[in-house]
């Protein structure tokens, strides 16, 4: 039990700062970010068990980080149908100082596409997962992975000429 404890710690300490950034990548807010990593762990914790390798460790973390993710967003859909005026965004005072102009367009392109596109192309080249392994996380087809892959990168690519034009 102890020796499981130590592997459990060792893995959070590698881990949890790859996946928050994995995280906000899908949900655009830290704060939602880690909480959907702390969850991811403790769901971990729970399962730990059942789980056969480090790497399988790995991959239900990834899993469990995507699906929170999706459930973060789901609900702020929900709420945002309820009310009567959409709430204003507010930018934090330094996003000018930690992304240059490109990186603020690139993730503004990102933030435009579909879901699962934009799920696909943060595991692709964020996380630098095969092809497989997004297919395992997602739980959707390695054809599937490639045909968002490509649609997404050729979307970010037309927002991005439609912003060089103007």
């Amino acid at each position: 039990m102890v020796a499981d404890a130590a592997r459990i710690d060792d893995l959070f300490r590698s881990e949890r700062l790859g996946l928050v950034r994995l995280a906000v990548l899908l949900v655009d807010d830290r704060e939602s970010a880690e909480d959907v990593v702390q969850d991811a762990f403790a769901a971990l914790h729970r399962r730990w068990s059942s789980l056969t390798s480090p790497d399988a460790a790995r991959a239900y973390l990834r899993t469990c980080v995507v699906n929170g993710s999706r459930s973060v967003l789901r609900r702020r859909r929900t709420v945002r149908s309820r009310w009567l005026e959409p709430p204003g965004t507010v930018e934090p005072a330094d996003v000018g100082a930690l992304l240059a102009d490109e990186h603020r367009q690139v993730l503004a392109a990102l933030r435009q596409l579909p879901r699962r596109q934009r799920e696909v192309i943060v595991l692709r080249y964020w996380s630098q997962l095969s092809e497989a392994e997004i297919a395992a996380a997602l739980g959707i087809s390695v054809g599937a992975v490639k045909s968002s892959a490509s649609r997404g990168r050729d979307a970010i690519a037309a927002v991005l000429a439609e912003e060089g034009r103007s």
